[in-house]
């Protein structure tokens, strides 16, 4: 047995733990081992990554989750990947090469990329490599990365399936456009903000002179692009007008006026211009009347097609246009208008609808199934309330935008041939088009969303389309853990595409977690100035201090705020059972670790109390209560373990009873034990290294068995007795504080108890932790309280002869104040239970502890009375 070290200190333990548990390849699943499979894939973090704490969130999650299948008993694998993130990847690259002097246009495709890969190789592994100090235990040698080969033949495959299918097109449509990133972005990656705007109100006057229409706008600078004007066809005001024109202001263009349901009479004036090349609502109109398209922003948002406009930023046109309007009668009134604005979810710029040719993905032929799996729950979401609004978006998807006008990325497989214009979609490369043998064929320029590599995650990564050994054992896999935020961007898109692709679900769990956020609610970030890095976390405090912070604060589903001073709480509670196993191993004389035959009244207790919390949190395990977990172990040890059963055990440890001695080490050591395999999930690396110095069989503790409970280890009889011996001792100790009575002094206790023989059995540990003298238990109270001092607990009355060492006065004032709290507890339990919606509406187990909690108070109020009246 090895002794540990004075002090636990994080920095040299946690490195030598991770390497052995690699040199050990614990990490690694067997799919021959003959064990059911458990497996969750990793969430990729981006190649350009590095740990914030939403990572350190959401991996520990997994970790917890991962760890304990492993120890109990499946064949558990973690498969970690990272993600090639087109656009945030090309950005950094772009940022370096403008240090440079240089843009990606003066390399060239070829060689820019050849930056990106060189940028990959040098950053990739920044993330990985943190996240091993964190601790995760994922199976390294099946890294996958979504630009890896086995993982670009999965996005072939699966785009040319959908294509030959008809559920990938080529169309004209309005999409959503970054003009700083220039690329195409599909609906879930524009958020939106409430920002202060203003709202035009434009005069376009009748062609006839007859009259004129009055237009609100928003973005004035799209008029420019107007090509038509729209009302309602039940709209008694604009009847007349139907088939007319009138003439677009500053630019003198004919706009015809057409009837469309789509227009809302009670909205605004009940015109609305039409914009058709950079409104989706306009574009719908525009093919429905056969409306002119015309394009007047480019790609950077200059304006284009747009006379002496042409060449100005989107929001210089705006100022420029409606002082023009002013300067020519045209500009009825500006209000103040406050709307949602849609932004770029990685750059925040704003979003400009434009008409573009682009790659789609069908998606209501795919939203069935995916709708089905989930109604039929054959994948459910934790909490459930998540899938309510996976459902309705799925009910309500568009088709998916997923070119992406960048480099970085899969390249779209399709090439057109420049002799014949044939459209060759292929899994290969091509060099030659099938329609005419021509060899002068160009692919397609645009990348796919890295959304679309991504979808594919839990199965590509495990060799799909391949009918590897591994997709067999361990797909489906089991849960899913992420980010309440991403539901859209990749949740609901693995659902759809593992249906599609292989006819299966893809997990049957989806553990959703909320943010992290700063001590004030708020949202981390860089720029906020409110963001810590995880790292200089663990080097203050060690990972196990972080990972036991996040978990304990955590509920599924909710946002969690961060605070750093629970690092230093969680770095103490690791201090705690670091000195509480010193103290045991000092102690120990045995070398093996087994429980004896013969039992002490406080050894049933603390192993019924185990035992209990075994089984309550393998069923929070099985609820996915981790937060709940967590706590129960934290306070075991803290309380039952180190404040009281270590404290009970050091009289018997000391003692000339060799029997006894022998009993308090040997239940010493297995609570230990169990309460490590218990812990090891949430703080895998203090336990490793605390158990590693203990008696045991196993190579290691991350691969020991996890506790179960026992009949054999349950001891309700007993567990009650001592309660109410401990509830005791609380009394007389609380008792004595409260009258600042040092240890030393011993006088004597007489109890007074409707069943003596339970404190009989503990006269024992009531003498020295009550610090009596004396100790006198009876059925019958002493025929005179005089000048004795009273603790008064459920189940008994404790008199202490104390009248020589307290002021009796303040004696009065304390149990008087006593009164006051117990009576004001029975009108808050008599309140409830007085509640009928309360008792009709809880389980019948919650109202009969509440009757329990009413009972005690009446049962410590009658008491203390009596106690009064000693006094006076």
């Amino acid at each position: 047995m090895r002794e540990l070290e004075k002090i636990y200190d994080p920095k040299q333990v946690e490195g030598k733990i991770y390497k052995s548990w690699m040199d050990g390849g614990y990490f690694r699943a067997d799919r021959n081992s003959g064990k059911k499979p458990f497996t969750i894939v990793i969430p990729p973090p981006n190649v350009t990554g590095q740990l914030h704490l939403g990572h350190a969130f959401d991996m520990t999650i997994q970790d917890v989750l991962i760890r304990f299948k492993r120890m109990d008993g499946y064949e558990a694998l973690w498969l970690p990947g990272y993600d090639h993130a087109g656009i945030a990847t090309q950005i950094r690259v772009e940022e370096k090469l403008a240090g440079e002097g240089l843009t990606r246009f003066d390399l060239g495709r070829e060689k820019f990329l050849d930056e990106v890969w060189a940028w990959k190789e040098k950053y990739g592994n920044r993330i990985i490599d943190q996240l091993k100090l964190l601790g995760s235990s994922c199976d390294w040698d099946r890294l996958r990365f979504t630009m890896d080969d086995v993982c670009a033949k999965a996005v072939r495959e699966a785009f040319v399936n959908l294509y030959n299918k008809g559920l990938i097109y080529k169309g004209k449509r309005i999409i959503n456009w970054c003009p700083k990133c220039t690329t195409a972005l599909s609906d879930a990656e524009v958020e939106y903000d409430d920002k202060e705007g203003f709202l035009w109100h434009v005069r376009y006057p009748l062609s006839d002179g007859s009259g004129e229409l009055v237009i609100a706008t928003t973005r004035p600078e799209t008029m420019l692009g107007d090509t038509g004007v729209a009302v309602n066809p039940d709209d008694e005001r604009y009847k007349h007008l139907v088939g007319k024109t009138c003439i677009l202001p500053l630019v003198g263009r004919e706009l015809i006026i057409v009837a469309d349901s789509y227009v809302e009479s009670d909205f605004g004036t009940g015109c609305v211009k039409m914009t058709p090349c950079h409104d989706p609502n306009d574009f719908e109109v525009a093919m429905r009347h056969d409306l002119p398209f015309i394009t007047v922003l480019d790609d950077n948002a200059k304006i284009i097609n747009g006379g002496k406009y042409d060449g100005l930023d989107r929001y210089e046109a705006r100022k420029a246009i409606v002082a023009d309007l002013e300067a020519e009668g045209y500009l009825v009134k500006t209000e103040k208008y406050d709307h949602n604005v849609g932004t770029c979810y990685r750059c925040s710029s704003d979003v400009e609808p434009i008409s573009s040719e682009q790659w789609f993905v069908k998606m209501q032929p795919l939203a069935t199934e995916a709708i089905r799996v989930v109604e039929d729950k054959e994948i459910s979401f934790v909490p459930d309330r998540f899938s309510k609004i996976y459902m309705n978006w799925m009910h309500n998807v568009r088709d998916w935008c997923i070119s992406r006008q960048l480099w970085w990325g899969h390249r779209i497989p399709a090439w057109t041939c420049s002799d014949c214009g044939h459209l060759t979609v292929s899994k290969e490369d091509v060099t030659v088009c099938e329609a005419c043998n021509s060899s002068n064929i160009v692919q397609d320029p645009d990348v796919l969303d890295t959304w679309f590599s991504s979808a594919l995650w839990p199965f590509s990564t495990l060799g799909w389309p391949d009918d590897t050994e591994d997709l067999r054992h361990f797909f489906p896999t089991d849960v899913l853990v992420t980010g309440y935020d991403i539901i859209f961007f990749w949740v609901a898109r693995m659902i759809f595409s593992s249906c599609e692709h292989t006819g299966e679900i893809p997990f049957h769990t989806v553990l959703l977690h909320g943010l992290v956020r700063d001590a004030h609610g708020k949202k981390m970030s860089k720029s906020a100035g409110n963001g810590i890095d995880p790292i200089d976390i663990i080097d203050s405090f060690g990972a196990d201090a972080l990972r036991f912070n996040m978990i304990t604060g955590n509920s599924p589903g909710n946002d969690m705020r961060f605070y750093v001073e629970r690092c230093e709480a969680m770095r103490n509670f690791a201090n705690k059972l670091w000195n509480a196993s010193r103290f045991v191993m000092m102690n120990l004389k045995i070398s093996d670790n087994k429980l004896p035959r013969d039992l002490d009244i406080a050894d049933k207790w603390v192993l019924s109390k185990l035992n209990s919390l075994i089984s309550e949190v393998r069923d929070n395990f099985d609820k996915y209560e981790l937060g709940i977990a967590a706590q129960k172990i934290y306070d075991f040890i803290w309380d039952t373990y180190c404040d009281w059963y270590i404290e009970l055990s050091k009289p018997r440890l000391n003692s000339e009873n060799e029997q006894s001695s022998e009993t308090a080490q040997r239940v010493l050591l297995y609570v230990l034990t169990e309460i490590l395999k218990l812990l090891h999930p949430f703080m895998p690396f203090i336990t490793e290294e605390i158990f590693s110095a203990l008696p045991h069989n196993e190579d290691a503790l991350i691969i020991a068995p996890y506790p179960k409970a026992s009949d054999d280890l349950n001891f309700p009889e007993e567990e009650a007795a001592f309660e109410i011996i401990m509830d005791a001792v609380k009394a007389v100790r609380s008792t004595r504080a409260q009258m600042n009575v040092p240890p030393s002094k011993r006088p004597k206790l007489i109890i007074h108890a409707g069943s003596p023989d339970v404190f009989l059995a503990g006269s024992e540990y009531l003498s020295k932790l009550a610090y009596a003298g004396e100790l006198v238990i009876s059925d019958k109270a002493p025929k005179s309280t005089d000048g004795m001092a009273t603790a008064i607990t459920g189940s008994a009355k404790l008199y202490m002869p104390m009248n020589e060492l307290v002021d009796l006065e303040k004696e009065r004032i304390r149990i008087e104040n006593e009164l006051i709290k117990a009576r004001e507890g029975l009108k808050r339990q008599n309140d409830k239970l007085a509640n009928e919606a309360f008792v009709s509406r809880a389980p019948t187990a919650v109202v009969d502890v509440e009757k329990e909690r009413r009972d005690k108070f009446i049962a410590l109020i009658a008491n203390l009375e009596d106690s009064l009246k000693t006094l006076i």
